[in-house]
Formats: C-alpha cells, structure tokens, sequence
C-alpha cells in the first residue's frame, strides 16, 4: 500500500493491571507491515501495576494515565479523544497480531465510503488454529442472544471471505474518524460489556455497514483482566443486557424481551448460583436488577456523547 493510499491509523488500547501483555500486544505491532500508525495506551488506573514500563520500553506510543477507573467504554473513549487518526482501531491489550493484519481493513474500509466500521477476524492465542470470531449472528431482541459466526471451529478457510456483520467484536475493531464525529463515542453507561454492540448500532443506524474482514488476524487471549467468570462479569453483563434493551429495542419486542428477562432468564441463573452457593454471583444478578430499578427514568441512559 502506497503512502498515499496509506492514511493515519491510530490504535487505541485500555491497560488495567495488564502492563506485560500490552507490551507484548506493542512488540507485535513493531513487527506489522503497515507503517503510518500512533499507539495510545490508556491506563486506566490500575491498581497492582506500573503503566509506566509500557512507555520506557516504547518510547513513540501516547501513553494516558486516567486518575479512574473508566471502563472499557469510558477508557477507550479517552484515547479516541487524543486519535489523530483517519481511522481508528480499538484492540484489546490481551491480542497478538499478524504482521499484515492492518493492510485488509483499510483497504475495506476505502473500498467503500458507507463503510463505518471493520473487524478482524478472531483466533484464540491459546491454540492459534482455533476461530473465536468470524462475524455475528444478529442479537435476537427477545432473548438478547447471539452467536459468534465460527466459535471453537479449526480454521480451515471456511469463514475466508469478507462479510456484513450485525455489529463488530471489540477485540479488534477499526471506525472512521469521520463516523466517530457523526454518531459520537461509545456510551460510558455500560462500562463493560454490550459497548461495542451499542456503538455498533448505532453506526449501522446512521446509514453505515459493518464488516468481518477474513485475511486480517488477531490472536486473542480473552478476558485476562474479568476472568471466565466474576461477580464483576456476571453483574455488567446483567445489568448492561438491559441497558442495551432499553437503548435499542422498541415496541412489542422491547417488552417481551424484559418480560423474558425478568421472568425467565435472570432468575433461572440466579437461582442455579443460589443452589450452587455461589452467593457472591447471586448477589450480583440482584446488583444487576436493582441498578435498573434505581435508574428508571435516569436520562443518562440514553445519552450518547460526542467529541
């Protein structure tokens, strides 16, 4: 790609008690093969670590050390905000990514100006012939479930061509500046959890497409910093299911999708962890439902800010 056709890319990633594996994300990208890059590391105060090794090892990266805690959203807000970039690529701290991976979402994303938004295809770190992401099945507004297109298959070139995808995973991510400035930043009411797909939407509603890009590879490690599972997942998870609802679903879906998950899905797992002993994710389904109950009419929850 020529340096005209080259533009700014800044990659944006959020460090929470992570310095070692955000600096072997860096070293990787110091081996890709698409030069005009920034890297901003936001630090988003963490607790048991030194962020600051991340800029003695790389000197050139923008390294931003929020005095909070601002979530995934609110994190990578912070350094969406310091981008100088034609695009944007939002990346986890927790991936590896192949030498060439840059080169396919930019050209996707140039290929076609009602392109808002790009994803790389997911391979899992642990065992790198293995999918974790090939795309989204669209969220069903009832059960507020969806699949990921290719999960825990081999990858044998059978997810190997581009596609629309109802929203992108936020391990790898890449928006136009330009839709940034038009739709906003992503909504600080989740902070962790259903940002992406939120954002997503509200990207696709603005007129814009959203694409799985099959030849760019990143290696994901997956949730290091929440773990399988927590009371910190189970409760955003819960609670930001319906914050999702309640921004993006309407009419007679929007109803029966809460009918279904108070009556149905929230207290059938709540009770399974309840039978279990697992107080402490019990009470997080309960955090969950009386976050709701405190902020019926907050309008924050409908907030979408901008730059």
């Amino acid at each position: 790609m020529s340096p005209v056709a080259s533009p700014l890319v800044s990659i944006v990633t959020v460090n929470f008690n992570g310095s070692e594996d955000t600096i072997e994300m860096i070293d990787s990208l110091t081996r890709i093969t698409y030069a005009n890059i920034e890297i901003i590391v936001v630090d988003n105060h963490s607790e048991n670590d030194n962020p600051r090794i991340i800029k003695e090892r790389f000197p050139s990266i923008v390294l931003y050390e929020s005095n909070v805690n601002m979530g995934f959203a609110g994190g990578n807000n912070l350094g969406i905000m310091r981008a100088r970039g034609d695009y944007v690529l939002l990346l986890n701290n927790d991936t590896i990514v192949d030498k060439g991976f840059l080169e396919p979402l930019v050209a996707k994303m140039q290929s076609d100006q009602r392109i808002g938004c790009v994803s790389a295809k997911l391979r899992f770190y642990y065992d790198r012939s293995v999918i974790q992401f090939a795309g989204y099945t669209p969220i069903d507004h009832r059960t507020m479930r969806s699949f990921a297109i290719g999960y825990r298959e081999k990858d044998k070139g059978q997810h190997d061509n581009d596609k629309e995808t109802p929203y992108a995973h936020g391990a790898a991510m890449m928006v136009s500046m330009k839709v940034i400035r038009e739709i906003g930043i992503m909504s600080y009411v989740f902070f962790l959890y259903y940002e992406e797909a939120d954002w997503s939407y509200r990207i696709k509603n603005a007129g814009y497409t959203i694409w799985y890009i099959h030849n760019s590879l990143v290696y994901h490690k997956e949730s290091i910093s929440v773990g399988k599972l927590s009371a910190s997942k189970v409760y955003y998870q819960n609670r930001n299911r319906i914050v999702f609802m309640r921004r993006n679903v309407e009419g007679k879906d929007f109803y029966l999708g809460i009918l279904y998950q108070l009556a149905v899905a929230i207290p059938k797992n709540a009770l399974k962890y309840l039978a279990k002993g697992k107080f402490t994710y019990f009470y997080a389904y309960v955090r969950a439902i009386g976050w709701h109950l405190r902020n019926v009419v907050n309008p924050l929850i409908h907030d979408n800010p901008f730059l």
